[in-house]
């Protein structure tokens, strides 16, 4: 198991809950509905980063009977389930930001704390999520890009909300308020579904990227051979290809082998966390 990938999602989740209390509390005391919305984003990203802990245990795990191609895709399903949590709470912002403006201006109490807070959450945010992408790039792992989407989209939004309410602050037009609640929730639906995409997209065993096929294309373009039914698919930070290579005849076994050897171990050099399973076919 990659202790590294649990570890940093384990922080991931601390710093969620530590943010959620923040806002919760300061949204309450100011009355501010852009915050309300910006606590319910953080208990969102909270829910996905204990989604994302779990599936990442059990995507680590080694292939058994009734998996022998391993739990990789746990990443990917874990994915998908934050996608749809994520838009759910983009609606109910919606619906809550609109009830607001229907209901008429609500006034908006201490602007300091409130701005003060929301500018802390995207400093711990902003940090938190570099953590996240430079783990979640060093370990291919689909669970912990997303999580750190969310946090990116979280500064992005607690910034705005932190402007949006000194701007108020500064004029005392407190519709403002419900408007920002809005855009934070179409920032996050916009987020929501650009992770849908890349989590599902492993789910029905779409081939690997341009790049990763044009890099096996390289290797095998190196020898006289020639070669077809080239077929990938990806499950969580786990590769698979299947090969199908033509070879005289009457070459021996060994070489035969050897030559199979050479080409697995120069894919395995380029491509991390990779299986190859190589058909040879006699000309």
């Amino acid at each position: 198991m990659d202790n590294k990938k649990i570890t940093t999602a384990r922080l991931s989740i601390f710093s969620n809950t530590f943010l959620i209390l923040m806002k919760v509390i300061v949204g309450f005391v100011s009355a501010s509905v852009s915050i309300i919305s910006e606590a319910i984003h953080s208990g969102i990203d909270l829910f996905a980063s204990v989604i994302a802990y779990f599936s990442l245990r059990i995507s680590d795990k080694p292939a058994d009977k009734k998996h022998p191609y391993g739990h990789g895709k746990f990443e990917n399903v874990s994915g998908v389930v934050e996608a749809i949590l994520i838009f759910i709470a983009a609606i109910w912002i919606i619906y809550e930001a609109v009830k607001r403006l229907m209901e008429g201006e609500s006034e908006i109490k201490s602007y300091a704390l409130a701005v003060i807070i929301m500018f802390v959450s995207a400093s711990v945010n902003f940090i938190v999520s570099r953590l996240l992408y430079k783990t979640a790039k060093q370990t291919d792992s689909i669970a912990l890009e997303a999580d750190a989407l969310h946090l990116k989209t979280d500064v992005y939004t607690s910034l705005g909300v932190g402007v949006g309410l000194f701007v108020i602050w500064l004029t005392k037009i407190n519709i403002l308020d419900s408007i920002i609640a809005i855009m934070v929730a179409l920032l996050i639906i916009k987020e929501a579904f650009d992770l849908l995409k890349r989590a599902y997209s492993p789910l029905v065993d779409a081939s690997l990227s341009d790049k990763e096929m044009q890099i096996i294309k390289d290797i095998l373009s190196e020898y006289s051979f020639s070669y077809h039914d080239l077929k990938t698919r990806k499950s969580g930070s786990y590769r698979f290809a299947d090969i199908h290579i033509e070879l005289p005849g009457n070459m021996e076994l060994k070489s035969v082998h050897d030559i199979c050897d050479e080409i697995e171990e120069k894919i395995t050099h380029k491509l991390d966390h990779i299986q190859i399973n190589i058909h040879v076919e006699p000309v």
